[in-house]
């Protein structure tokens, strides 16, 4: 072991001691950004930079699990996404689908699909379903896999949704209109019956949400990272805990 890496674990170490746990989030949601730019660093192709960004997502679940986080959303794929080149977006897919059967296959955390699964291949949205109907039963952290989402999109299918639903019911439009508030729309989101998001992070230095979790960050913080994806470290998610655990909340006030 290096000097470089004594030095990082007793920053680590000290990050900890700084954390309170009554101050941390139940809920992280994560925007998972810049492996095509490591890729490009790296001299390697943008399936590379996917396939070290994959790789990381196991290692960040468990640091998730260490800060009793109950709940954690991962940005895979937007529905900007869905226009890449076909070749790289195939290879994406399939590297998302391998991840999330992976995921599902530890046993250790509760797979849940967030998205327009509709405008995914068939088969990249049968394992999705396949990992959620597998990890069913598993009393573990919750991690929502946000893949073909966007959070306008998810607005509308809620609408949508909610419109359908009392359609079915014979709804009147005056009824219809009184039902239309905050809290039906919120019932009918991809997360419904989740908490909201406390903190969201964003890896690459980008600062900005770019429609993740559009309704449901309303009230959440925000950390951005330089660091790209694949780079993200233990350390620095404890600097984003400790930034969290350090402000004060107002809830919109």
């Amino acid at each position: 072991m290096g000097l470089r890496d004594v030095m990082y674990g007793v920053y680590a170490r000290h990050l900890v001691r700084d954390l309170t746990a009554s101050q941390m989030p139940k809920h992280v949601g994560v925007i998972l950004d810049g492996n095509r730019r490591w890729a490009t660093m790296q001299g390697t192709g943008s399936e590379q930079g996917h396939r070290a960004g994959a790789a990381k997502i196991e290692e960040f679940l468990g640091w998730c699990e260490e800060a009793n986080v109950e709940v954690v959303t991962l940005w895979l794929l937007s529905t900007d996404n869905l226009e890449r080149p076909p070749a790289e977006l195939e290879a994406l897919l399939g590297i998302i689908a391998g991840t999330v059967t992976d995921l599902a296959a530890t046993r250790r955390w509760r797979v849940h699909p967030v998205g327009a699964l509709d405008l995914l291949p068939a088969h990249t949205a049968e394992a999705l379903k396949e990992a959620e109907s597998d990890t069913e039963n598993v009393q573990g952290l919750l991690v929502n896999v946000a893949v073909g989402y966007g959070g306008r999109r998810e607005v509308v299918d809620a609408v949508r949704g909610l419109l359908v639903e009392h359609h079915l019911r014979g709804t009147s439009l005056d009824d219809l209109a009184a039902a239309l508030d905050a809290e039906a729309i919120a019932e009918h989101l991809y997360t419904r019956g989740q908490p909201d998001p406390d903190l969201v992070i964003r890896t690459s230095g980008e600062q900005r949400l770019s429609g993740f979790l559009l309704w449901q960050s309303a009230h959440s913080e925000f950390y951005f990272c330089e660091a790209y994806w694949p780079d993200f470290r233990r350390i620095d998610f404890l600097r984003a805990l400790r930034a969290y655990s350090q402000r004060h909340r107002r809830f919109g006030s």
